[in-house]
C-alpha cells in the first residue's frame, strides 16, 4: 500500500511540475507568448488540413490528379523553406523574419480564395508551404535562443501546444464540413488566413531572443565553412529523414493498411489521430525530461528505431487476425508509433542543435529542418508504392531498415559529440 501511495504521490508531483512549466516555460514571458502564437498558427493548420482537399474539389473544381500535383509540388517547395530561413536568420533577427512568414501566408491564403485557375493556385499554394516550413524553422530557432540549455523542455511544450491547436482546428473544421457548402469551405480557409494575422500580432509582442548560446565548458565547435560542406552534419541530416517516417506511417500507412488489408472496422481510422493527439499533449513534456542532454538524446534515436520496428511488426501481423483482434493490434501499433514520435521529437532537434557549430547554428538548423520536409514528400510514395505493395514482408523490411539506420545514426552522433568534447590541440613549442 505504501509503495502504491508513493507512486501516486510521485505522479501528482510530476503533473504539478508540468503545469508549473506550462505557466512559466523556459524563456519567460516571450516564450509564453510564442507558445500562444504557435497554438494559434497550428489551429489554422488544422483548419487547412481538414478542409483543403474538399475546398479544392468543391469550390475550385480541380480534379484528383490536379490536386495531387498541386500538393506534391507544394511539398517540394516547402523543402526549400527550412534552409532559406536558416540562411536569413544567420544574417537578420529572427522575430521580424517570423512575422514576415506569418504575413506572407496571410496574403497567399487570401489569394487562394480569389484564384480559380490551376496554374495560379499551384504558385500560391507552393509559396504558402514554403512560408510554412520557414516559419517552423524560425520558431525553433527562437526557442533555441530563448530557452538556452532548457530547449528540450521548451520543445516539448511547443509540441503539446501545437498538437492542442491542431486538434482544435480539426474540430472547428468538422463544424464547417458538416455544413458542406462552398461558403462554409471558404470560411474555413479564411479562418486559417486570419490565424496567421493573430500569430503575427502575438510575435510582435515578444522581444528578439538572445544571441547564439556558447558551447559548454568542455565543448569545442567543429570547424566548418557552412553546413553544405560539413559532411558529418549532412550525414546526420540524411539519416534523420527515415527517423521521421512515423509521420507517414501514422497518417498514411495505418489508415490505408486497415482499409485494404485487414478486416478491422473503417470507423477506427479517426481513433489513430485521437490517440496521437492525446498522447503527445499528455506525455511529450514528461518524455523530454527523461531524454535531455546529448547522450540521452542519442540513445533516444535507438529507442525510436526499436519502437518503429515493433509497430511495423504489428502491422504485418494484423492481416491474419479476426476483426476485433486486428482492431486491437492496429490500435497498439498507433500507440507505439506515437511513442516513437515522442522519441524522435526529443532527439532530432536536440541533436541538430548540439552537432552544429554554435557560431553557425542558424544556417545549420535550417539545413537540418529539411529532413522532415523531405520525408513528407517521399514518405507517402515509399509506403504506398513499395512497402504496402510488398505486403507484410514490406513492413518487416521497413522496420528492420529503420532500426538499423537508428543504430548507425546513434554511432555517428556519438562520434561527432566525442570530437566536439575533445580538448583543443595545443601547438608544440618551437
Amino acid at each position: 500500500m505504501s509503495r502504491y501511495l508513493g507512486v501516486r504521490v510521485g505522479r501528482v508531483r510530476e503533473q504539478a511540475g508540468l503545469l508549473a512549466q506550462l505557466r512559466n516555460p523556459p524563456g519567460g514571458r516571450d516564450a509564453r507568448i510564442m507558445l500562444r502564437a504557435l497554438a494559434v498558427d497550428r489551429t489554422g493548420t488544422g483548419l487547412w488540413a481538414a478542409s483543403s482537399v474538399l475546398y479544392l474539389t468543391v469550390v475550385t473544381h480541380l480534379s484528383a490528379q490536379q490536386i495531387g500535383v498541386l500538393l506534391g509540388t507544394a511539398g517540394v517547395a516547402g523543402i526549400a523553406g527550412s534552409p532559406l530561413a536558416g540562411r536569413l536568420a544567420s544574417r537578420f533577427p529572427v522575430r521580424p523574419l517570423l512575422i514576415g512568414c506569418h504575413l506572407l501566408r496571410l496574403v497567399t491564403l487570401t489569394l487562394v480564395l480569389l484564384c480559380t485557375r490551376f496554374e495560379a493556385l499551384l504558385v500560391v499554394v507552393a509559396v504558402t508551404y514554403l512560408g510554412d516550413r520557414a516559419a517552423k524553422t524560425l520558431e525553433m530557432l527562437f526557442a533555441t535562443r530563448a530557452a538556452g540549455e532548457r530547449r528540450a523542455a521548451y520543445q516539448a511544450l511547443s509540441r503539446s501546444a501545437a498538437n492542442a491547436g491542431y486538434g482544435l482546428g480539426a474540430g472547428l473544421a468538422a463544424i464547417g464540413l458538416a455544413a458542406g457548402t462552398a461558403d462554409a469551405y471558404r470560411a474555413l480557409i479564411l479562418g486559417n488566413a486570419l490565424s496567421f494575422l493573430v500569430a503575427a500580432a502575438l510575435v510582435w509582442r515578444t522581444g528578439e531572443p538572445g544571441g547564439v548560446a556558447a558551447p559548454g565548458p568542455a565543448v569545442r565547435a567543429v570547424r566548418a565553412k557552412g553546413p553544405w560542406r560539413d559532411r558529418g552534419y549532412l550525414r546526420f541530416v540524411l539519416l534523420d529523414i527515415p527517423m521521421n517516417l512515423d509521420d507517414s506511417v501514422l497518417g498514411v500507412g495505418l489508415p490505408l493498411w486497415l482499409v485494404s488489408r485487414t478486416s478491422a472496422p473503417h470507423a477506427l481510422v479517426p481513433a489513430f489521430l485521437v490517440i496521437n493527439t492525446v498522447l503527445v499533449v499528455v506525455l511529450q513534456l514528461a518524455v523530454s525530461r527523461r531524454a535531455e542532454g546529448p547522450r540521452k538524446a542519442a540513445r533516444a534515436v535507438v529507442l525510436y528505431g526499436v519502437l518503429l520496428f515493433v509497430s511495423c511488426a504489428l502491422l504485418a501481423a494484423s492481416t491474419g487476425c479476426g476483426t476485433w483482434t486486428a482492431a486491437g493490434v492496429l490500435l497498439a501499433a498507433a500507440v507505439l508509433v506515437t511513442m516513437a514520435e515522442l522519441m524522435r521529437s526529443v532527439s532530432s532537434w536536440e541533436l541538430a542543435v548540439l552537432l552544429a557549430p554554435p557560431d553557425e547554428r542558424a544556417a545549420y538548423l535550417g539545413v537540418a529542418g529539411m529532413s522532415q520536409s523531405i520525408q513528407k514528400s517521399a514518405g507517402p510514395p515509399l509506403l504506398t508504392g513499395v512497402v504496402m505493395a510488398a505486403g507484410p514482408a514490406g513492413w518487416l523490411a521497413l522496420g528492420v531498415a529503420v532500426a538499423g539506420l537508428a543504430v548507425w545514426q546513434r554511432r555517428c552522433c556519438e562520434q561527432r559529440l566525442g570530437a566536439m568534447e575533445a580538448p583543443e590541440p595545443v601547438a608544440a613549442a618551437g
